[in-house]
């Protein structure tokens, strides 16, 4: 056995009256650090542990002796005015508790107890405790069934929401064939007049521009399914494909919770939008930032700038911030709405940070979360 306590009066007089006979006493520590330590080293069946101790208290003491060994016992010494500490005790893997005023046979034979597996609940703490693991588990069952009822509610959400797509990409997925074929036969058909083929090539340059919608209105509904993955990457992998673009990162693997299809969603939606409305000879850059629990991600053009009168609109679906007549570049308007979408789904937002005659900021924030700054020679392994 390895007694713990802060006092070594009290200690000693322990001690003294448990070594010997059927219990042996192996070793004796002042502090939490100091037991975890003898307890490592000699590797007791039960552990006598003082409650209250400064620094490191028993029940953080306890966790972690059970952390490193389960089948050790824990026997919790308490105070009449420490009671309120039973319960996380018994929460922490403690087998049971006496009073520091109980006699020696009662002490004697709580410690016998938990070497056997078995448990002992001093009779003058009992109440207190179960009324407290009552109310306790009461607010416990009640917290299930709040989760259990919100569980149900983000099924049946997430059921009317795929339901609601599929549905969605169904109905413009005929439609868009058909067109899209017509379009096609009739370009190469001969026409009178310069003017037809040029119409009939606008045609189906819109129409698929449709087609690609609903790829993207079908990815969007699966940005809610996260994983743990790497945000450069994805960076890297859209600059990979547009030589226009470059890229400004911390030079580390940046790793957190997204959806990997929705975040290169997202990023293909602000930089193919950048590129389109910037000059074609100027670059696009893709700046990372992050932190211990913030991932941004800029992209940065040198267009002219978002129409002040658009600028509250931009990301409304079908929007576009050119007249429909007089557009030079392609597109159903649903870009920026997709990526703010695909955004909102996983807890973060897409915004216009800046805008002016010389260009535009979008800032992709990531919903808060857990971030890991790894050298990227350790994620290719």
């Amino acid at each position: 056995m390895l007694v713990v306590d802060d006092n070594p009066g009290f200690r000693g007089s322990l001690i003294e009256l448990l070594d010997g006979g059927a219990v042996e006493v192996v070793g004796e520590a002042a502090s939490g650090p100091e037991a975890i330590e003898k307890a490592s080293a000699l590797g007791p069946d039960v552990v006598l542990m003082d409650v209250r101790m400064p620094g490191m208290d028993g029940i953080e003491t306890t966790r972690r002796l059970k952390v490193m060994d389960p089948s050790m016992g824990v026997v919790a010494l308490t105070g009449m005015e420490e009671q309120h500490a039973v319960r996380d005790m018994l929460v922490a893997g403690a087998a049971g508790y006496v009073l520091k005023d109980a006699d020696g046979d009662e002490i004697l034979d709580a410690v016998l107890r938990a070497a056997t597996g078995g448990a002992v609940l001093s009779p003058d703490v009992t109440p207190s405790v179960i009324g407290e693991l009552t109310e306790a588990l009461e607010r416990e069952r009640l917290r299930t069934r709040q989760l259990e009822v919100a569980q149900d509610a983000l099924l049946e959400r997430a059921a009317r929401r795929q339901q609601l797509v599929g549905r969605l990409g169904h109905e413009l997925r005929t439609p868009v064939t058909v067109i899209l074929g017509l379009a096609r036969t009739l370009q190469r058909q001969p026409f009178d007049g310069s003017g037809s083929a040029e119409v009939l090539g606008i045609l189906a340059e819109r129409t698929e521009a449709l087609a690609r919608l609903v790829e993207r209105l079908e990815a969007a509904v699966e940005a809610g399914l996260t994983e743990w993955a790497n945000v450069t990457d994805l960076v890297d992998e859209v600059a990979a494909a547009h030589p226009r673009v470059q890229v400004d990162g911390p030079g580390v693997a940046v790793m957190t919770t997204l959806n990997r299809t929705a975040g290169m969603r997202i990023l293909l939606e602000l930089v193919e939008n950048a590129l389109a409305f910037s000059p074609p000879e100027e670059p696009v850059l893709v700046r990372v930032t992050a932190d211990e629990d913030h991932v941004e991600v800029r992209v940065v053009d040198h267009g002219s700038g978002v129409d002040p009168s658009t600028v509250s609109r931009i990301f409304d679906p079908l929007e576009q911030g050119e007249d429909l007549l007089t557009r030079t570049h392609p597109g159903a308007g649903w870009g920026l709405s997709l990526a703010r979408l695909s955004a909102h789904a996983m807890d973060g937002d897409v915004t216009l940070e800046t805008t002016g005659p010389d260009g535009s900021v979008f800032l992709w924030r990531l919903a808060d979360a857990a971030v890991r700054l790894v050298p990227r020679a350790v994620t290719a392994t």
